[in-house]
């Protein structure tokens, strides 16, 4: 497709999002076929694609630097020895936002405004965001970190759930694999060049969370300011809320939806696993390399720009190839597998070679897997009129592990510790069983896509 091409599939967008239902867009597509509830035809424009993953690398980014280095150093910082308390903090705050992750989406499916349905959202969830990362680097004892925390996770989750749907309102089939390889090429390389960003400032706590912050900010609002989405002010939806859809909002008909319904229960399970493995990252390196947690930014990072030329290379190798063989699933399983190699690996390492071997491969699986389960969640979403709420039904597989594995890693940690040392081989093995089982759920249960 010509640029021109692309220019002009990215103004039928906006002019579709603008409009009522009914009539026609100018190259005679019937507006009601673009605008809520059908299937995308249109390709979005290479430059719709940059700004998408600017945004996606804005958002991950403020999110990711306090998970994986912010938090645990402020925790030090306040409660020194009490590692545990990292995962009662994001398990809570997790909690928190899958009850209002529904409403949230419920609300943005029916919001009428100039600047579109999803455009309120990353503007609501940058400025949460913002304002949490300053009360977390402010904060003088544990309770206002983990409202801080509340408030920031809460704010990027809201943003980053914005361009998800948006993706699932815009991409047609065949570039679901490729741009969900892009956006999610950005989820891998933000926490890497972000941990590089807080180890330069790590002489003042404040800026490891204000930075990144800013970051996430600025990135997200240019998305709408180069590309708008255009009006929904005249769409023509169910405005009305009532708590009988709200409750609705939770759920999804899994008889009525099979597809859906295993694809999120394999994606539930293979997370669990994943956050077992990643939830005490920065204090798993700390113990088998023997260094104070506020020295392990530097080997963190290291690792991290290791492990993202690997998961460059499993976005882009598994969406584009997946685009091209219309084959998915396969993928996720092959994910699976890499992912329990990884593992294996981090749980036997005390050197940091085979720390960085693990994670390599790890890295590469967590990309394989994201950005084809990724393509095969917008193929199968139940009713593209209500993707919103979808979305947030198919981030509860995620949000719930999210969660719960922080609650229960801590436990895990302690089964057959000896004094200060923590029991994280059996957490990662275990993380390697959970990973496995989700894989060959979606390999194995998942009818509708190949």
């Amino acid at each position: 497709m010509t640029k021109s091409e692309y220019d002009r599939s990215d103004t039928i967008d906006s002019i579709a999002a603008a409009q009522p239902v009914g009539g026609n867009t100018p190259d005679g597509t019937p507006l009601e076929t673009t605008v809520v509830g059908s299937e995308p035809t249109a390709k979005v424009s290479g430059g719709y694609i940059f700004w998408l993953m600017l945004a996606n690398f804005g958002a991950s980014i403020a999110m990711m630097v306090p998970l994986a280095y912010g938090l645990a150093l402020r925790i030090t910082e306040l409660a020194p020895g009490h590692e545990e308390v990292l995962g009662y903090v994001t398990g809570t705050a997790q909690l928190i936002f899958l009850v209002l992750s529904p409403m949230i989406g419920i609300w943005s499916d029916r919001t009428r405004s100039r600047f579109g349905r999803r455009t309120p959202f990353l503007f609501l969830g940058a400025a949460l965001g913002l304002v949490g990362a300053v009360i977390i680097g402010f904060a003088p004892n544990l309770l206002l970190v983990g409202a801080g925390w509340v408030v920031a996770m809460t704010g990027w989750s809201t943003a980053g759930a914005a361009i998800q749907t948006l993706q699932a309102d815009k991409l047609p089939e065949e570039q679901r694999g490729k741009v969900s390889a892009l956006t999610g090429l950005m989820t891998q390389v933000a926490p890497v060049l972000g941990i590089g960003i807080a180890y330069a400032v790590s002489y003042s706590t404040f800026l490891v969370f204000f930075v990144p912050a800013v970051i996430g900010v600025v990135l997200l609002v240019l998305l709408p300011t180069f590309k708008r989405e255009g009006s929904s002010k005249d769409l023509v939806v169910d405005s009305t809320v009532t708590l009988k859809k709200v409750i609705a909002g939770y759920g999804f008909n899994a008889r009525k939806y099979p597809d859906f319904a295993w694809n999120w229960v394999g994606r539930m399970v293979f997370f669990i696993g994943l956050y077992f493995n990643t939830t005490f990252g920065t204090f798993f390196y700390a113990q088998r390399l023997d260094l104070p947690v506020r020295e392990v930014a530097g080997v963190v990072a290291t690792v991290g720009m290791l492990g993202v030329v690997a998961a460059a290379g499993g976005a882009l190798l598994g969406g584009f190839l997946s685009d091209k063989l219309k084959r998915r699933r396969l993928f996720v399983l092959a994910a699976a597998f890499i992912f329990i190699g990884g593992a294996l690996a981090e749980a036997f390492a005390w050197s940091l070679p085979q720390l960085i071997i693990g994670a390599v491969l790890m890295q590469l699986a967590i990309a394989v897997f994201a950005t084809v389960d990724q393509a095969i969640v917008y193929a199968i979403i139940p009713d593209r009129a209500e993707s919103g709420r979808y979305m947030a039904v198919v981030a509860f597989a995620q949000k719930i592990p999210s969660a719960i594995a922080p609650l229960i890693a801590p436990l895990i940690i302690t089964i057959g510790a000896v004094g200060a040392e923590k029991n994280y081989t059996l957490l990662y093995l275990i993380g390697a069983v959970f990973a496995l089982i989700g894989g060959l759920i979606i390999m194995f249960k998942v009818k509708g896509v190949r």
